[in-house]
């Protein structure tokens, strides 16, 4: 059994905010694999059970808001007896990566994010895999100076940022696809290496200026539990 865990914030207020990352992926997921399954409430979370390729699978959205969600993910690792190590994932949201950026790392510390600290305090280890959506302002990751970090979070994307955002989903769902199917090792390896940059366009030779008889060119111009 493999553990697919999105994590974010239940309720409408929040859908497509920049804290329900998690939830966005797993709700692709969900149309790809059990778009006939009703959800069911367990271990604190909406789920169903799925397989990918034969693989069983659980894909769970917590519904104790983000500061709570070891609850929800112990209960499940313990029902199941899964080793965290290998068969457990959980995707969030990430404020230091940009919007459009999607990166998996085999374990690690929580980086100031109340849902990875929650899952960490709950399971008594840091060693889980973990693939994080980029929602951090373009072109660095962090937020804008002087905004609070939670009010920033529990924002929406700018129409700007959606379509990046979009793609960044849509390489998530491949990467999940592939730690069920070939392990953490092959989904690491597809996920960081990012979308394909486009190509440069061919150097162009520079042509001869015009002659000293020639005219000049003209010059152009310039131009409630905590939700966070």
């Amino acid at each position: 059994m493999k553990l697919i865990v999105g994590l974010g914030n239940p309720g409408t207020q929040y859908t497509k905010t920049r804290h329900n990352a998690g939830f966005m992926v797993v709700d692709r997921l969900l149309a790809a694999h059990a778009a006939d399954q009703p959800l069911k409430a367990r271990f604190s979370a909406a789920t169903a059970e799925t397989s990918f390729a034969g693989d069983r699978v659980l894909l769970a959205k917590p519904t104790t808001f983000m500061n709570r969600s070891g609850q929800s993910v112990s209960d499940a690792v313990r029902f199941y007896k899964i080793d965290p190590a290998a068969d457990l994932l959980v995707i969030t949201d990430d404020i230091y990566l940009p919007t459009g950026a999607a990166r998996m790392r085999p374990s690690g510390g929580s980086g100031g994010h109340n849902g990875l600290a929650s899952i960490t305090a709950l399971l008594g280890h840091d060693d889980y895999p973990r693939l994080r959506i980029g929602v951090g302002m373009l072109p660095s990751g962090g937020k804008p100076p002087f905004m609070d970090q939670a009010d920033f979070v529990l924002g929406r994307f700018t129409a700007e940022e959606e379509p990046l955002l979009s793609d960044a989903l849509s390489r998530a769902v491949k990467a999940v696809e592939t730690f069920v199917e070939k392990g953490l090792a092959h989904a690491m390896n597809a996920c960081n290496a990012g979308p394909p940059r486009p190509k440069p366009e061919p150097r162009r030779e520079a042509r001869p200026g015009p002659g000293p008889s020639a005219p000049p060119t003209p010059a152009s111009g310039a131009a409630p539990a905590d939700p966070a």
